[in-house]
This record gives C-alpha cells, sequence and structure tokens, in this order.
C-alpha cells in the first residue's frame, strides 16, 4: 500500500515529515539511530558550531512549568549546540547515512564568521548529509555572534545564507528565532541569500519560575540564572502563528515550511501541516514520553487522512490558511449563542462565576429550577462559558445575524 505520509521536499524523500529537532534528543549516533529505528523520517543532527568552539553547559539547565497536573506544559532549556568534539559530530553522520541510507539526515549547522559558516557547510555535505539547516535561532548562546542574536537581524542571515550557498550545493533550510515582532523579513532575506526553506519555530526567550524564598529564578546554577529557550505544548499557539504568516505570505511561496513548537499528537502534527508545514520536527515531546511518541504520531495522522479521503500529505498542506483573515475581515454581525445541555450540566456554577466576574453577566442560577441559565439578551457570544465548563456542558447553540447593524469604521 502506498505511503500517505511520505512527501518530498526539495528533492529529499521523507519517508513521514516526522523528524528530531536539533536538540538534546539528537545528540549523538546512538539516540539518533534509536529515533530512526523507532519510526521517524528523519533527524536534525544538534547543531553543529565552529572547530574550536568549547560548549561548556550548565548544571541543572532544565525547568518546566505545570497546570493542574499536567506536567511538561512548557519547559525551559538552557543547553547549546553539540558538546562533542567536531570530528566525532562529523564520523556520527556518516555512520547514520552508512546505517540508514532510506532515512533523511539534516545537519544543522552554526558558525560565527563566514570562515567557520563555510567550512562547516563543506565538512558536513562530505559526511553525507541529505540537507543543512541553518541555526539562526538558538536563545541560549554565550557568544553574541551566534544564535538568535544573529536572527533577528535579516541582514545576518542573509550573508551567512549567502556564505554556505557558495559552500555546498545541499538545500539549505533557515531555521527562524520567534523572539522578534514579525518573522516574514528575516525569511525573506534568507531566500535572498540562497536558503531553500524555512523551519520555524526555536524556542522562545523565557524565566519560568522564581524561587521565592533564595529569589533566584530556576533552574538555579549556583545561585544564578539566565534567559534561556522555553518549548512544549505551551509555544504551539505561537509556533502555529508564524507557520501560517509564512505560508501566506505571497513572497515566500514556493519555500517548504518545517513547523516545529510543542507537537505532542497527531492533532498538532495536522494542525502545523493544515497551517502550511510540509515536515514537521520534535524536541520536548520526546523528552517526556520517548523517541515511540512517534508511533501515535503516525498512526493518528494516518486515520486522519483516511477518513477525509486525502491519499498524499501533499493535499494537507496549508489547506486551513485559507479561513485566517486580518481581524478588519471578520463578520461582527455574527453572535453564535451558547447552550446548557442540562443533562451532562454538574451545577458546579464555574460558568455562573466566570461570566459574572469575567464576561457579560449573562448566566445566573436559578433558586427555583437549581440551574444555571443564559439570557440571551446579554450574552455575546463570547463562550467563556464553554470554555471553563468541566463537565463539557456547553456547547454553541443558534446563530444570531445582527441585521442592520451599522459597522464602525476602525480607527485610523
Amino acid at each position: 500500500m502506498e505511503n500517505r505520509l511520505a512527501i518530498e521536499i526539495l528533492g529529499v524523500a521523507f519517508p513521514n515529515p516526522f523528524c528530531l529537532s536539533s536538540s538534546p534528543v539528537s545528540n549523538d549516533y546512538e539516540m539518533c539511530a534509536k529515533a530512526y529505528k523507532a519510526g521517524f523520517g528523519g533527524i536534525v543532527f544538534k547543531t553543529i558550531g565552529p572547530k574550536d568552539y568549547l560548549i561548556d553547559e550548565v548544571s541543572p539547565r532544565f525547568d518546566a512549568t505545570s497546570k493542574e497536573g499536567t506536567p511538561f506544559l512548557g519547559f525551559k532549556n538552557m543547553e547549546q549546540i553539540a558538546e562533542h568534539p567536531y570530528e566525532e559530530n562529523l564520523d556520527a553522520l556518516r555512520r547514520l547515512k552508512k546505517d540508514f541510507p532510506d532515512k533523511v539526515l539534516i545537519a544543522s549547522i552554526m558558525g560565527n564568521d563566514d570562515e567557520s559558516w563555510a567550512y562547516i557547510a563543506r565538512d558536513v555535505e562530505e559526511a553525507g548529509a541529505d540537507m543543512v539547516e541553518l541555526n539562526f535561532s538558538c536563545p541560549q548562546m554565550t557568544s553574541h555572534a551566534m544564535g538568535s542574536d544573529v536572527g533577528t537581524s535579516p541582514e545576518l542571515c542573509r550573508h551567512y545564507c549567502e556564505i554556505v550557498r557558495a559552500n555546498t550545493k545541499l538545500p539549505i533550510i533557515a531555521k527562524m528565532t520567534p523572539n522578534l515582532a514579525e518573522m516574514n523579513t528575516v525569511a525573506r532575506a534568507c531566500l535572498e541569500g540562497g536558503a531553500d526553506a524555512i523551519s520555524a519555530i526555536n524556542t522562545v526567550k523565557s524565566i519560568t519560575h522564581v524561587d521565592l524564598d533564595k529569589l533566584v529564578p530556576l533552574p538555579i546554577i549556583d545561585g544564578k540564572s539566565s534567559v534561556s529557550g522555553y518549548s512544549g505544548a505551551a509555544v504551539r499557539p505561537i509556533g502555529l502563528r508564524f507557520v501560517s504568516d509564512l505560508a501566506r505570505d505571497e513572497r515566500l511561496k514556493g519555500a517548504p515550511i518545517g513547523g516545529i513548537g510543542g507537537i505532542e499528537t497527531w492533532r498538532d502534527a495536522a494542525e502545523y501541516i493544515l497551517l502550511g508545514a510540509s515536515f514537521l520536527q520534535l524536541t520536548t515531546a520526546v523528552m517526556e514520553y520517548g523517541y515511540r511518541v512517534v508511533e501515535d504520531l503516525i498512526d493518528g495522522l494516518n486515520r486522519y487522512m483516511v477518513r477525509h479521503g486525502c491519499e498524499h500529505l501533499e493535499e494537507m498542506v496549508g489547506l486551513a490558511n485559507k479561513n485566517v483573515i486580518p481581524a478588519e475581515e471578520l463578520n461582527r454581525d455574527y453572535r453564535y449563542l451558547p447552550e446548557i445541555d442540562e443533562e451532562k450540566c454538574l451545577k458546579c456554577l464555574r460558568c455562573v462565576v466566570s461570566c459574572y466576574d469575567g464576561a457579560h453577566q449573562a448566566i445566573s442560577y436559578d433558586e427555583k429550577t437549581r440551574k444555571p441559565t443564559i439570557d440571551e439578551n446579554k450574552c455575546v457570544g463570547c463562550h467563556l462559558c464553554e470554555l471553563v465548563c468541566p463537565a463539557g456542558a456547553i456547547r454553541g447553540g443558534k446563530v444570531v445575524y445582527k441585521a442592520g447593524r451599522k459597522v464602525a469604521k476602525p480607527l485610523l
């Protein structure tokens, strides 16, 4: 049977769109080999830096945010690029390509000047990489000549893409930082410099917690801490927004997009693909659940495609973007009023409290019937009540159009 998840990107055949990100989960041969065997279609080997650039990591270097018993809602990571010797990293690439010739091998690289960007690009091509990803986005490098400080500059990104393009024939992916207001300007500069594709996003600069007794943010390293990258499910909405922005930019048409950020389930993967991503990268989900998370991703995405009659992954890419429009174009004469399912209702009154204190005082508790009721004359259809209901007892009901309502022009 034909593989529905197979996709060709820039002449490289991916068995499926799921790849390891350049990160702690793709740090050496053994880890990447295990991921291939688990079912990942590709790996992005942990970023290889200059020959003489010493990586000295801190301890501890992780923190996580959680909510209501859900661990790893967000994850803070202070690791930098690959800490192994330069030649050891190249040898790992050679072994991986030799042992897994049908899997995709992407070398992530990061230089700190023209010379290092050039020789690293040549060396990873010689070692057998199928593609090269330029890391313009790591937020915790100790050098301002590397990582996200470079990735916020269109001029530097264009320049380093030009250097790499002159030194390799491999397809080039530019990896974007989310630590800016808009990404498209930098992405366009990368394509102008010779990049062929874009991947987004890397981690978001963060401070996750503060120890309230020691007065030090976490993790605490010998009494101090630092700003570093935030990943996991909490950043997925940011990643989805940037991927959609890139995919809808006419000046970036034709450039494949790699989706990164908070992918844990097949639903997460489908959302990225529907908003324009052709291939996907994971880290935090693997750190929490292991490489076998890919089995559920493959199975779930396959089943979704079957249900929707989708034969090839390319058919899904970007389909949802036609429904992403500027806020000023949304229909403001449309109201979608909620309804309460009395059989499911627990009468906990969460909806009453949230509506009164956080919305439009449209839900009240009827002492006679002993149930919450919605006043449609006050309800604006914001659906806060639906989101806070722990029993799923509130859903959308009837649609009301405010016919003849005069819509105010936006203020300039």
